[in-house]
């Protein structure tokens, strides 16, 4: 898997315009870390899967969703977890995500810049499918969902902490990033916020690794 070292600084999370739970803008300090260039591919999880014994990703019977270069869906929080574990690696945190995801345009909708991608995709594209932005990452919007280390808070952005922010401690939703092939409008903005119940499988949530520097 290909990494990609993000330097440590400060960045302006969240955005003006969106919904309540990604107000208020905010500058938060993140420490230096590698995030993985695109999602973790089904031929990656298959590896995973041949290794451990672990379950198969749950839509590969479809042919749909069985491209070994597809982006692997279908994972759970704790499946996504349980992977990364094995691989070296751990899940971003959310303020990991949007600043690697934001690729140093402070201001700008999308982490490519301002311009919408045409058209959309009818099942996972393979990737890499959409437009790197400035760090070289792929596929941070209208692919698939990724899962956040954190739990989700309404409120967060009111509270959190100006260095290296985690999280709420406890909730009932984990954090995803990143806009999802199964949406009508796939192109989320670059600080749009989704979650889940972190036991919940759907066809377009998968992972994107990260891992402190050696």
């Amino acid at each position: 898997m290909d990494f990609v070292l993000v330097a440590a600084g400060s960045f302006r999370m969240g955005w003006e315009h969106g919904l309540p739970a990604e107000r208020p803008p905010h500058v938060v300090w993140v420490d230096a870390f590698l995030i993985g260039r695109r999602p973790v591919t089904n031929a990656e999880h298959e590896r995973f899967v041949r290794a451990t014994g672990a379950a198969p990703a749950p839509f590969l019977g479809d042919p749909a969703f069985s491209d070994p270069s597809q982006p692997v869906v279908g994972l759970s929080w704790h499946d996504a977890a349980a992977f990364a574990a094995w691989a070296g690696a751990r899940l971003p945190s959310e303020a990991e995500w949007e600043k690697a995801a934001r690729g140093g345009l402070e201001a700008a909708r999308y982490p490519w810049g301002e311009a919408r991608p045409r058209g959309t995709f009818d099942r996972p594209p393979r990737v890499p499918a959409t437009p790197a932005n400035a760090f070289g990452l792929t596929d941070l919007s209208g692919v698939c969902h990724e899962w956040c280390a954190d739990w989700f808070g309404e409120d967060y952005y009111a509270r959190s902490p100006a260095r290296n922010p985690g999280g709420p401690d406890s909730g009932v939703r984990r954090v995803s990033r990143g806009g999802a092939w199964r949406h009508a409008d796939p192109w989320s903005p670059v600080a749009h916020r989704s979650s889940l119940p972190p036991h919940l499988r759907y066809s377009d949530y998968g992972v994107r690794l990260a891992r402190y520097p050696e």
